[in-house]
């Protein structure tokens, strides 16, 4: 159960604060113990897992100090929140956010190695231009908490967009992402009210207001991937009485079933835009909090793929079933390229039974 904002704001956030500080404080001690227990505790191949954990953690937390820094001076200059959801403040905002996931995006390269190599088809001038002008509906698979931050990074710094993200609720408890996330037009939702209408209705209002640099993320699957999800969305769609999509659903190992309700909302909600669909592959072994340590893939390539469907290949003026099909083919292309493109240690990983 998520704390009313006010309690996040004067209990959650001065906590994560004095917590954060003293692991700052206290890292180069807890990196000799890292290093030390690593060193006489684990297999070779793990050993250096803790140093690179606590390294990561201490750019986190760094980055998070600032950033709920400058958050605060945005609030105080802008007459203590009057003018927060001005355009100059929403542009502030967006560049905080941007910033954020740069320290991140850096901080996992170097403690971690990774890479990302993002596909996309080749474009003309014109076709470039073109789609510049226009919003864009970006539907991800999701298969853990990295792929999402990794994805508005890529909006943001290389694209130039300005993110709108249907997000689960929960990310509130981080409160740098508790406070950006409510200043700029976002969507949380709570899990098990993810099909209710009054987060389509929210979906909706967000994705009328896209304009030629906006970009609305949803994640149609509704969470991260694990086994135990797979099965209960195939028991789902049975239970509804469409065995047609479990079927298909059960050919799509790497995937959950994709909920229609927001994405087909959003789509109409916004005829302008094109719609992007994302696959990628490396960061699926990360299903839990233990999984940060266990499995994180180190010195590897963390590759995805973007399709970009023009609005008017979009099919808008469909009835509700062939939209819901035309999802599910694309779903189906998705699932199959991560099957070809999955690293071979990552497909290992995913095979090893869970502690």
């Amino acid at each position: 159960m998520l704390p009313p904002r006010l309690v996040r704001r004067l209990v959650l956030t001065p906590m994560v604060i004095v917590v954060a500080l003293g692991i700052i404080v206290l890292s180069p001690l807890l990196a000799v113990l890292a290093l030390l227990f690593g060193l006489f505790g684990l297999a070779r191949a793990g050993r250096m897992r803790n140093l690179r954990l606590l390294s990561f953690a201490v750019v986190w937390l760094t980055a998070e100090l600032v950033t709920l820094l400058v958050l605060l001076g945005l609030w105080v200059v802008s007459g203590f929140g009057g003018r927060l959801h001005t355009e100059p403040y929403q542009t502030r905002h967006y560049a905080v956010v941007r910033k954020f996931l740069d320290r991140l995006y850096r901080g996992v390269e170097r403690t971690y190695g990774l890479r990302v190599e993002v596909e996309e088809p080749e474009l003309t001038g014109e076709e470039r231009i073109a789609r510049l002008s226009r919003p864009v509906i970006v539907l991800s698979r999701h298969a853990g908490p990295g792929d999402s931050l990794l994805l508005v990074h890529q909006l943001l710094s290389v694209y130039g967009r300005r993110p709108r993200v249907v997000m689960t609720a929960t990310l509130q408890f981080d409160p740098s992402m508790d406070v950006m996330g409510n200043r700029l037009p976002n969507v949380f939702i709570q899990g098990r009210h993810l099909g209710e209408s009054i987060f389509t209705d929210q979906i909706e209002r967000v994705a009328r207001g896209l304009d030629q640099t906006g970009a609305l993320v949803i994640f149609p699957e509704g969470g991260n991937w694990t086994p135990g999800r797979w099965r209960r969305g195939i028991r789902r769609l049975e239970a509804a009485g469409r065995r047609d999509l479990a079927a298909r659903a059960r050919e799509m190992p790497n995937l959950l079933p994709p909920r229609p309700g927001g994405t087909l909302t959003a789509i109409a909600a916004c005829p302008d835009a094109d719609v992007i669909f994302v696959a990628h592959a490396g960061l699926d072994t990360i299903q839990s909090v233990a999984d940060v340590w266990r499995r994180f893939p180190i010195n590897q390539v963390i590759r995805a793929r973007w399709w970009r469907v023009p609005s008017g290949q979009v099919p808008r003026a469909a009835d509700h079933e062939a939209q819901v099909q035309w999802l599910y083919d694309w779903w189906e292309r998705i699932d199959q390229w991560i099957t070809e493109n999955r690293p071979a240690d990552a497909t290992a990983r995913l095979a090893e039974p869970q502690a």
